[in-house]
């Protein structure tokens, strides 16, 4: 089979800024992301929620732009500008008009060289934050999502929450992000257009980087990060809350990795749609769940494999008896060639879906530029998953699923029958 050549033009701007570009026919819109390496898990110890904190900072003001100036710009032109941080990156997004492209897109690189950082956007971005980490501990999901996390990742890089901690969030002082910001792109940095770009748009770019310096290494550069080694075991948090949420996970391998594919295929079959082999079994054939899926993010490190579900307090030690019967089987049992065949045409509708628009192709390619992958990358994983049979899925289910972890919140008397259930069942003592 041969590939279509790729759609992508490449280029490297002064400071070492990798710029990809993709042209497409839209209704006069660009979609533009700015990705640098690290995010939140270059937060240090004391300090976690700093690059969240930046991210929101960088959007109130930049070079002249004050933070009210720099929102009348954005917003007169009916454009949309956000930066946030994720766990392996800084992302700043911008989508408008091409015909604004000359007047918006060196805003992103001047949040980057010259941000304001002003005393008074710090305290209203930091108490934004503080206020979504309060919502955060009154949602059950969250909480148990959370421990989970800790199970998973304990202090390393990907443990906490971009948002942070509450008591280090508070404590960042400015001087703190005037640091973090003068080492923005020194792991790797990437800019993505795609739509209709206008001519010029890369000399423009290239002009505003000789008036204004911004020095990156190229993006998809390793990062030396210390992940430390999962814990398996049960965590419980007890709430006064009208259902049990559980969450069954562990660490795989990240994107890039040749067994992230048939995980994938694993997560399509499990938990995509109506059809999923846990929606029909725990919500459909039993009835136990009000909702149920399977979460596996495209990390650089160690990737979270999680089912979840939500259940009712009396039969929450069912629930999870079922659900670690549900995993022991995928660990035993090969997919049959007809859940095969429905997996991998959900994974390829799946792809097809998430690249529809200008901001998700974007997405996607800084995405791929940032973990050091090909333009090919996409398509050379749609030409794998031909070759992949149920046996290779088993063996890569029995080499990265065999010791998960498993997260509870609710109330005590629906955790204390999920615990009972969880100790008992062959699962656990068939551990390694």
């Amino acid at each position: 089979m041969t590939r279509a050549p790729s759609q992508w033009q490449h280029r490297e701007l002064r400071g070492g800024l990798q710029l990809a570009l993709q042209h497409r026919s839209t209704p006069e819109l660009l979609a533009a992301r700015l990705w640098i390496a690290g995010g939140s898990s270059l937060d240090q110890r004391g300090a976690r929620g700093a690059h969240q904190l930046l991210a929101g900072l960088l959007t109130r003001g930049c070079a002249q732009h004050s933070a009210e100036a720099l929102a009348d710009l954005v917003e007169g032109a009916g454009a949309a500008l956000r930066a946030e941080a994720i766990e392996d990156a800084l992302v700043i997004s911008l989508k408008c008009a091409s015909s604004d492209a000359a007047q918006l897109l060196p805003l992103l690189l001047e949040m980057v060289a010259q941000p304001r950082l002003e005393a008074d956007q710090l305290d209203i971005e930091r108490q934004l934050n503080l206020q979504s980490l309060q919502r955060l501990k009154e949602d059950p999901f969250q909480l148990c999502h959370e421990a989970l996390r800790q199970q998973l990742y304990g202090t390393g890089p990907y443990g906490h929450d971009p948002l942070g901690v509450e008591g280090e969030l508070s404590a960042i002082q400015r001087a703190d992000l005037q640091t973090l910001s003068q080492d923005l792109g020194r792991s790797g940095a990437a800019m993505v257009l795609c739509g209709v770009i206008p001519p010029g748009t890369a000399e423009l770019l290239e002009d505003h980087l000789r008036l204004s310096p911004w020095s990156s290494a190229a993006a998809g550069t390793p990062l030396a990060l210390d992940h430390p080694a999962a814990a398996p075991g049960l965590a419980l948090h007890a709430e006064d809350t009208e259902q049990v949420v559980l969450m069954l996970g562990c660490r795989v391998p990240p994107l890039g990795d040749r067994d992230n594919l048939p995980l994938r295929l694993l997560q399509a079959h499990l938990g995509l749609g109506m059809s999923s082999r846990l929606f029909l079994v725990m919500r459909e054939e039993r009835g136990l769940a009000y909702d149920v899926g399977v979460h596996m993010p495209a990390r650089r490190g160690p990737t979270p494999f999680i089912w979840h579900l939500s259940s009712t307090v009396d039969r929450a030690g069912e629930a999870t008896s079922v659900l670690l019967d549900e995993w022991q089987r995928l660990l035993e049992t090969p997919l049959t060639p007809e859940q095969l065949a429905l997996a991998k045409a959900k994974y390829r509708g799946q792809e097809a879906m998430g690249r529809q628009t200008c901001s998700q192709i974007a997405d996607r390619q800084a995405l791929l530029l940032g973990f050091g992958l090909g333009d090919d990358a996409i398509a050379e994983a749609l030409e794998r998953i031909d070759a992949l049979d149920a046996d290779a899925l088993l063996a890569v289910a029995r080499s990265h699923l065999n010791a998960p972890s498993l997260s509870l919140c609710g109330p005590a008397e629906g955790l204390k029958a999920a615990e009972q259930a969880y100790r008992s069942h062959p699962l656990m003592s068939a551990r390694p």
